[in-house]
């Protein structure tokens, strides 16, 4: 039998959800955990499981946003209303991801300091790479559906890979200081620091990301991967274990394009590593919804990736912030992983009333069912 359209894409929302309980721990461990317990081997675990939400998110962003434009593009609808409903969206991650910083600062400002304002978090990126993502595919695009797909796919496999060979020299022989540090933030996240952080989200290399993505969701919408969906895939996590091996390759090459070699932030070699480790999670997840579990009934799972920026904005606040539910650097591991099991079970619960709330409201918009008609008296 083969899967519904919903059912065959519900390994996003899967893979969303992974990214969320991913965040969810790394952010526990990492507030509510003592000190001397930062050097145990659960924290250092979880702090490396943490390095996989940001990614996550991002790749899907671009797969997400190849979905919408070939369903768009189905309906015959033209590429300038396509780009204006795509840029509206990217535009208004960007400006929630601005009112977030300020709302972490209204709540902290006691201890957070001003320029914390124009930090660039993953939201700001978010919204960013959507937007340019949004101009590519209105530039790629053509009258035929089939020509307009390729060029996006050479288009986005481009843009990343220029984004990955740029990194390294705009992070350090070719900063532009000259620019403003809020602005020269977005490029390399150098933020008030002397050199750029690797901890934030600069366009530099976080876009690559959004980019393969876009060129992954292109992808799925080819004849032959809808003909051959398990075999795609299959392909797919062949070349997520090649970008891997690749990446190792040319890392021990003795050709250096760069003066400063910096493998773990910047380099295009590690970049193409997390790519590859992002397809092959890309099709475990596929295969766990296809022939999983998942197919039993309720996945909490996807539920909370239909939901994510909610339970992101919200889960902060009660990990980080001042509503924080157990003593920040003060818990031993069993209490922090109750409190972890306590923010799961909260943010699922505020993710399925969302869902509730808004299956409600569009029965609300929908106009009532005509009776039938009445002869005049």
């Amino acid at each position: 039998m083969v899967p519904s359209q919903s059912s065959r894409l519900s390994y996003i929302d899967w893979m969303r959800g992974l990214a969320c309980l991913l965040m969810f721990q790394t952010h526990c461990y990492d507030s509510w955990l003592r000190p001397d317990l930062h050097d145990s081997a659960l924290y250092h675990w979880s702090q490396l499981g943490g390095t996989l939400p940001a990614p996550l998110f991002i790749f899907l962003a671009g797969i997400s946003m190849a979905l919408v434009t070939e369903r768009l593009r189905e309906k015959g609808i033209a590429r300038n209303p396509i780009l204006k409903q795509t840029v509206l969206r990217g535009a208004e991650i960007f400006a929630l991801g601005i009112l977030f910083r300020l709302q972490e600062y209204a709540l902290g400002y006691k201890w957070v300091p001003w320029t914390d304002i124009f930090r660039v978090d993953i939201l700001n990126i978010l919204g960013l790479s959507m937007i340019l993502m949004a101009l590519l595919c209105w530039l790629t695009s053509t009258e035929q559906i089939v020509a307009a797909r390729a060029r996006g796919i050479a288009g986005a496999l481009f843009v990343a890979a220029l984004i990955a060979m740029l990194t390294p020299p705009l992070w350090t022989t070719h900063r532009p200081r000259f620019l403003p540090w809020p602005l020269e933030s977005y490029i390399n996240g150098v933020h008030v620091f002397p050199e750029p952080q690797h901890w934030l989200f600069p366009l530099f290399p976080w876009a690559a990301f959004a980019f393969a993505g876009l060129a992954v969701g292109f992808l799925v919408f080819t004849s032959f991967a809808r003909r051959n969906e398990a075999l795609f895939f299959f392909l797919l996590g062949l070349a997520g274990v090649g970008a891997c091996y690749l990446s190792r390759f040319l890392d021990e090459s003795p050709v250096r394009l760069y003066a400063v070699y910096d493998y773990w932030h910047s380099n295009p070699n590690f970049l193409l590593m997390r790519c590859g480790i992002l397809l092959i999670i890309l099709v475990l997840v596929y295969a766990w919804c296809r022939w999983g579990l998942v197919q039993m009934g309720f996945s909490p799972v996807i539920q909370l990736g239909t939901t994510s920026l909610l339970v992101y904005w919200v889960h902060i606040e009660f990990v980080y912030g001042r509503l924080s539910i157990l003593p920040k650097r003060g818990c031993s591991i069993p209490k922090a992983t109750f409190g972890l099991f306590v923010i799961f079970l909260a943010m699922l619960a505020l993710s399925i009333l969302r869902t509730r709330y808004k299956k409600g409201s569009v029965r609300a918009s929908q106009p009532a069912a005509q009776p039938a008609s009445v002869p005049a008296a």
